[in-house]
């Protein structure tokens, strides 16, 4: 039934009770109630929204798993469309990139010239300038082809082009393509084995929850579970702060501190060539490997970072966005072309070219929803068309598909939020494997079935990575592995603790308020400021002391008593457990918000109390800044850029 149909069907019974004098009064009151509302708030020009809307709702109780009974961690269940989540929600208007459509396309490594270009001028002449890479930081135009044609031939993968037809017209843009590479086929066809090796396929959004996917991706993420049964983890935990944060252990299976030191301004740091990338395993085993992430002057291994010296895989998108971006190419298009699509394309590309050979593939894309979300509307469709293009070419017949985010929003408005908060600690993460690889491995695809609703952690990722690499080889992991593979049943007794997840980041936890005002809050917030002023003691000429200038809110850990308590099982068949110990009196933790002065900057961090000597504990990871820092540490941003969230220098711009 329809919203009109329902508001005629209560107009004519209120209309039939009017005939009825004893309840005239009454009815009449009510018809003019009902009228009233429907011509002041005029409900059915938010028809889509309040249906939107009332689903969400409807959600929370009925499409919501229930947690598992014995489960250490249960993480909440979140409604996408909660009130205080909804207010930050709005439409946003479909992408159009400006301009003609493109001249010419690439496929399978060839530069095509477009029909709708021919009919429109007739003969077109090009002229092709190659992306050559120096170095992380530089790309530059390579030697000129001349006076190409439909057909052509890529000698490497990005390329300038400027195209000019017979009454004068110009076409000038950039471009991506697989360009044919010998070396790497020589390499995969000496390396090929007999059995067929699963692709890996993945592309990412960064700074997007599960609930923010749900809410933004509607599209998409229907056809992405209900018509490829793709599992997503709704216990999906982050385990830092930031993306490379979230991407080192899925990459590397360590944290950043437990790598070779890489931050520029650092005594020793050396570029990230030698962590231990799982893509060069998967190289080794004969794969051709592709990585690539857009909008190059936030490069996950590069801001802070000292970057590759030389390319990381086979095929690396960053020499193509370094110029792009410096070329001042116009936001979210290339031309007629939207970026997202160019990099699903690039995608595609992979699979023009190297159909028949194993591939390790992860795009990640920014440029949507790093500082607006609800701007990832924008790439639904396209999302959408991308899935069904690729299932229908096979493309996933002998692939893992993974869509996924590191975490969820950071900077935006939603993160004042308590669901945003968590949120923030809970991304998107998505599997689906082709129906050959289920069948035969039915057991452990029924494990990871049941690890959707287990805390997992990117460390898992990695082993699952690891583990696909062989599938014969068993191993068996425990509650205490830091990192247990999907494809393993992760134990229900698995805590954060457990996985390696700071208290910070943990969304198992059951925070409750604390008074603003409370003495330990108060040292608590010093102590915070206090460590923030270390941290920038060496730069003081240049940065600013800061001072505390008021405390917007601080939650207290509160774990279930039990959680506390308990010590070990008192006897062999570990059933009766031992509750003797004496954490409940002795340790408290705090999560306090606060804004310091000069500059405003909103800092949230995990601090722990011992009551034992009233004295506080905290490291620098477990600091967090909620707002923009904008050029406020301009003096330190450059050459020592660690310090970019925590300096407020003296002389500002």
């Amino acid at each position: 039934m329809s919203l009109v149909q329902s508001i005629q069907i209560m107009l004519m019974m209120c209309l039939r009770h009017l005939l009825r004098k004893k309840r005239r009064a009454v009815f009449v009151m009510s018809f003019m109630s009902i009228l009233g509302y429907f011509l002041v708030y005029k409900p059915w020009a938010h028809s889509r929204q309040i249906k939107v809307f009332a689903q969400g709702m409807g959600s929370m109780f009925v499409d919501q798993p229930k947690p598992e009974e014995n489960q250490t961690c249960v993480h909440p269940h979140m409604n996408p469309f909660d009130p205080s989540i909804y207010q930050f929600y709005q439409k946003e208007t479909p992408l159009k990139c400006t301009g003609e459509p493109n001249w010419i396309r690439v496929y399978n490594g060839t530069v095509l010239f477009e029909d709708s270009a021919i009919e429109k001028y007739g003969e077109i002449a090009c002229s092709l300038w190659p992306l050559v890479r120096e170095n992380d930081f530089k790309t530059v135009l390579g030697a000129p082809e001349m006076k190409i044609k439909s057909g052509y031939q890529l000698k490497s993968d990005f390329f300038k082009i400027y195209c000019e037809s017979s009454d004068g017209a110009k076409y000038v843009n950039f471009h991506s393509g697989i360009s044919y590479n010998a070396n790497v086929f020589q390499r995969v066809t000496k390396l090929r084995q007999s059995n067929p090796k699963l692709d890996i396929l993945m592309f990412g959004f960064d700074s997007v929850s599960r609930m923010s996917w749900i809410r933004n991706l509607p599209k998409s993420h229907k056809y992405f579970t209900e018509v490829l049964n793709g599992i997503s983890l709704e216990g999906y935990n982050i385990v830092g702060d930031g993306t490379a944060q979230a991407l080192l252990p899925i990459l590397t299976g360590k944290t950043e501190t437990e790598l070779p030191e890489a931050r520029r301004g650092k005594s020793g740091a050396k570029t990230v060539d030698y962590h231990p990338w799982i893509w060069n395993e998967y190289s080794e085993k004969g794969y051709v490997t592709q990585w690539g992430e857009d909008v190059s002057s936030t490069g996950t291994f590069q801001f802070r970072m000292l970057g590759f010296r030389n390319p990381p895989v086979d095929h690396y998108y960053r020499t193509f966005e370094i110029l792009v971006s410096n070329e001042g190419s116009p936001a979210f298009c290339l031309g007629s072309l939207p970026r997202h699509r160019n990099m699903m394309n690039w995608i595609s590309d992979m699979y023009s070219m190297y159909r028949d050979f194993p591939k390790f593939m992860f795009l990640f894309h920014n440029e949507f929803s790093h500082e607006s979300v609800n701007a990832l509307q924008k790439a639904d469709d396209d999302l959408y068309t991308w899935l069904k293009h690729i299932h229908k070419n096979g493309y996933l017949d002998n692939a893992l598909l993974i869509l996924m985010s590191d975490h969820g929003a950071r900077f935006q408005d939603i993160r004042k939020s308590i669901q945003g908060k968590l949120e923030e600690r809970m991304p998107f993460f998505g599997l689906r494997f082709p129906e050959w690889f289920e069948k035969r491995y039915s057991n452990e695809i029924k494990n990871l079935q049941i690890n959707r609703h287990r805390l997992s952690t990117p460390f898992d990722i990695h082993e699952t990575f690891e583990q696909l690499l062989d599938m014969s080889k068993h191993k068996e992991f425990t509650t205490s592995d830091r990192g247990i593979s999907l494809f393993h049943e992760i134990p229900k007794t698995r805590s954060c603790q457990d996985a390696d997840i700071e208290p910070h980041w943990c969304a198992c936890l059951n925070w409750v308020t604390a008074s603003n005002k409370d003495p330990d809050v108060v040292k608590a917030a010093g102590h915070i400021v206090n460590k923030i002023n270390n941290i920038t003691e060496q730069q003081r000429s240049e940065c600013n002391k800061l001072y505390l200038r008021r405390i917007v809110n601080a939650v207290m850990l509160k774990l279930n008593d039990n959680v506390l308590k308990f010590k070990k099982s008192a006897d062999y068949d570990g059933r009766i457990p031992d509750f003797s110990d004496d954490l409940t009196s002795g340790h408290i933790l705090y999560q306090v918000t606060i804004v310091t002065m000069p500059g405003d900057g909103h800092f949230e961090s995990t601090i722990m109390h011992s009551k034992y000597d009233d004295s506080f504990k905290m490291n620098e990871g477990a600091i967090s800044r909620i707002n923009k820092y904008g050029n406020d540490p301009h003096c330190v941003m450059t050459k020592l850029p660690y310090l970019r969230r925590f300096c407020h220098c003296k002389l500002q711009k």
